[in-house]
């Protein structure tokens, strides 16, 4: 029976990689587009994640900056489903707003979801900021300030200073 339970583990690992595949590469395919896209790693669970969803949080920050996309992925969670947390905050109408599921739910060390387009994932909630296919900034470790996080998707729209 043990010999059994490796072999077992390596296909359920293998098969979960497999359909990481299209979510990774339609978020790949948007963070390669001209325009700011935030991309946002969060769980229903997650209580950092729930207080960023606020009266002053995400549904406001989405609706001050129309012209960014947002790509909210649930990742960690344990088969919840996320819509109904989005939509008690007032987010998943808005047309610049992305909501995905990742489809691998485990928070076990051993086979969660860590990494994504090639970066590390290590926390919740993780927030990063993409122009033109170029990762600008990882916030990746806990709730942001709003603020800040303006201030760094104006930076990101300001291609001049992305010459180098």
């Amino acid at each position: 029976m043990r010999r059994l339970i490796l072999p077992l583990v390596l296909l359920i690992a293998t098969l979960l990689r497999a359909a990481d595949a299209p979510l990774e590469k339609e978020v790949a395919d948007l963070v390669a587009g001209p325009q700011v896209t935030v991309v946002h790693f969060w769980a229903p669970w997650c209580d950092n994640s729930k207080a960023e969803l606020g009266p002053d949080g995400w549904a406001r920050f989405i609706v001050a900056n129309p012209d960014a996309k947002f790509v909210f992925i649930a990742i960690w969670h344990k088969g919840q489903k996320p819509e109904p947390v989005l939509a008690a905050a007032g987010l998943g109408a808005q047309p610049n707003l992305l909501v995905r599921t990742h489809p691998n739910p485990s928070r076990l060390a051993a086979d969660r979801l860590n990494t994504f387009l090639g970066q590390p994932l290590t926390w919740l909630p993780t927030t990063w900021i993409y122009r033109e296919g170029k990762l600008r900034y990882a916030l990746n470790y806990g709730e942001v300030h709003f603020t800040m996080l303006q201030t760094l998707v104006e930076d990101a729209r300001d291609g001049a200073k992305w010459e180098h």
